[in-house]
């Protein structure tokens, strides 16, 4: 069964009104594609990001652990989260606030089997990082309850 729409009309489409931050870096790491999730999570428009650095949305304290494992998957072609093994980290909005993102890549090659690129696929889960630390933060208090010598 074909597709009742143009299968490029399709990909792109999904690509851009995906409710998930689809993001495209070159191989220098600057943002080559931003779609409308991306706005969403980050807060930046489209024409604010394209040929910025990826550090727009990297932590200061988290950079060169970022781009250290940006060259090495340039450089070697793999990656653990290509597979499907998701990464969590945070990442920085337009004003300045922390968000919690998991993603996971996708290496973009040519005809040389040389990486070019990679996109990203990335979702914001602050409110459930949040709600996790609360439930801990509760947790450890009852245990402190639970054994202090009053009990």
């Amino acid at each position: 069964m074909s597709l009742p729409i143009d299968i490029d009309q399709f990909c792109l489409t999904l690509v851009r009104e995906a409710p998930d931050a689809i993001i495209f870096a070159d191989a220098e790491g600057v943002i080559r594609f931003w779609n409308r999730g991306a706005e969403r999570i980050f807060g930046f428009a489209e024409a604010e990001v394209l040929g910025q650095s990826l550090d727009m949305i990297i932590p200061d304290n988290l950079r060169v652990r970022h781009w250290a494992g940006f060259s090495a998957t340039m450089r070697s072609g793999s990656t653990r989260y290509g597979s499907g093994e998701i990464l969590a980290v945070p990442a920085l909005r337009k004003d300045g606030r922390r968000v919690s993102i998991e993603f996971t890549i996708l290496p973009f090659r040519d005809s040389h089997a040389r990486i070019i690129g990679i996109a990203a696929m990335l979702r914001d889960v602050t409110a459930r990082f949040e709600e996790i630390r609360t439930l801990r933060r509760q947790l450890a208090q009852r245990s402190r309850d639970e054994n202090s010598p009053s009990n």
